[in-house]
């Protein structure tokens, strides 16, 4: 009579096992770099849940067409195709691409299951000696520039390509042997574990009850903060509008101790509105009510008048602002209030954090960055770029440890939390600046400034707003 762990063994053993569980994955990826560095042709290996490793360079040619509509609809749907062939175990399928290059796709087995793929390719035949007259008629590319990209495509025998899959299924199937047999080894440990996992799914379900639960405190929360942040704000404005009008004498005259008194309540009301108005905005933000009023805008001119702006607070700091802006840098689509508070924050918490006699300067230059994942679709094989614009705001300051520059950019974290610290603030300017920059689609982060200090790099894309 069988135990239930041994018939949980056997429903163990019997189950598809993935390939990424039968491989280690650095030395899969070893052997792989040294099939490319013999033979110069692009690997990659897919796994049921997609790739797994891959030795290969994404040809220029791919993202020269990408920049064009006409040329990105045909790599894509190349991509999906090439992604589709599921040879049967045993056999290889060929996809001739639309650039005249060629791609052979072989399947890997265990156990009788197929389990994996190997895509090799891009690759030219030799048979190939004149550019498709498909690629040459594409509205938009220049057709010298693809004759070039395409003849640095790397050029293999198709004899060839299918040796190398066949010495390199060889080499797999001696791996996937090792691995099975360590799997086996273990199983009977996976099954003690798996008699223990509805303990877990217990446990599982009761964090997920405290997880609801948290994230519904945390809704009240941010709208416990929103509506006294909301309340607080109309008195608020009334001492400071009145301590204004004492400070000009609008009351009567005030001796030198009175002067200094309101002088003092007009400064501290003004930094406990601008607490308030980051806590408005913060709240906003992590509920996602506001939108962004996308318009064109000229990046030198914003960078100038953050700059001039923010003059006055240097030059009684004694610090020097620089803004090294190109006037022929591309219109680009943003929310200019946004886009404004995002650069002011930025140039102002390098000022506090500069001493006298130190510097603060606003860079700028064009660059390209990658898609989201959300925005490639999935597309995996190849991965496009976009024009972008690269802003760094760089200062003389003390820098960011390393230990912070993973967590500068949450809610109320402080680099210097003690008592002591000379530098005033909440810790919220720098989480609002990572918020609006990721509502415009870009990438912010804090590196170490070559001269001393701190420079925070900001990427922006260019071109159209999204359409939602």
């Amino acid at each position: 009579m069988t135990t239930s762990a041994e018939n949980r063994l056997d429903e163990l053993t019997l189950k598809p096992v993935p390939l990424e569980e039968l491989v280690d994955r650095d030395a899969l990826g070893e052997l792989v770099g040294s099939f490319y560095e013999l033979f110069r042709v692009p690997l990659r290996i897919f796994s049921s849940s997609g790739l797994l490793v891959e030795a290969s360079h994404e040809p220029a040619i791919y993202r020269y067409l990408s920049e064009f509509s006409s040329g990105k609809q045909l790599v894509y749907e190349m991509i999906e195709q090439v992604k589709s062939l599921q040879p049967p175990l045993g056999t290889d399928a060929s996809y001739d691409c639309f650039t005249g290059a060629a791609y052979r796709v072989s399947s890997i087995g265990h156990d009788g299951r197929q389990i994996g793929r190997i895509v090799l390719g891009p690759y030219l035949p030799p048979t190939l000696k004149q550019v498709p007259k498909q690629l040459l008629e594409l509205q938009g590319p220049d057709p010298q520039r693809v004759k070039e990209l395409l003849a640095a495509m790397p050029r293999a025998r198709s004899s060839t390509v299918a040796q190398i899959a066949a010495h390199l299924q060889r080499n797999l199937d001696l791996i996937l042997f090792s691995g099975h047999k360590a799997l086996l080894t273990s199983s009977m440990h996976l099954a003690s574990v798996r008699e223990s996992y509805r303990d877990l799914e217990e446990k599982n379900d009761k964090l997920q009850e405290a997880y609801d639960q948290l994230r519904e405190l945390d809704r009240l929360k941010s709208n416990f903060l929103a509506t006294v942040s909301h309340e607080l704000r109309t008195p608020l404005t009334s001492i400071i509008g009145f301590s204004e009008m004492l400070g000009e004498g609008i009351g009567g005259p005030l001796t030198p101790d009175q002067r200094e008194f309101v002088t003092t309540i007009h400064e501290k009301g003004q930094q406990l509105l601008e607490l308030i108005s980051d806590l408005l905005d913060l709240s906003k933000l992590e509920s996602g009510s506001i939108p962004l009023k996308w318009a064109p805008v000229e990046l030198g001119e914003l960078v100038d008048d953050i700059l001039k702006t923010l003059t006055p607070q240097a030059r009684k700091a004694g610090i020097a602002m620089n803004g090294e802006v190109p006037r022929d840098l591309p219109v680009m689509w943003a929310d200019p209030g946004r886009l404004r508070q995002v650069f002011l924050n930025l140039v102002g918490n390098a000022l506090k954090f500069t001493p006298e006699g130190g510097s603060v300067t606003v860079t700028a230059a064009p660059t390209t960055m990658g898609f989201s994942a959300e925005e490639t679709e999935g597309a995996v094989l190849f991965s496009g770029t976009r024009s972008a614009v690269e802003v760094v705001v760089a200062d003389t300051g003390e820098g960011v440890p390393d230990s912070a520059k993973s967590k500068i950019f949450e809610a109320f974290y402080q680099v210097d939390s003690g008592s002591t610290r000379q530098v005033t603030g909440t810790g919220l300017g720098l989480s609002i600046v990572k918020r609006l920059v990721d509502a415009h689609r870009g990438t912010i982060c804090v590196t170490d400034n070559p001269g001393g200090g701190a420079a925070f790099v900001l990427q922006l894309p260019l071109g159209n707003p999204p359409s939602s």
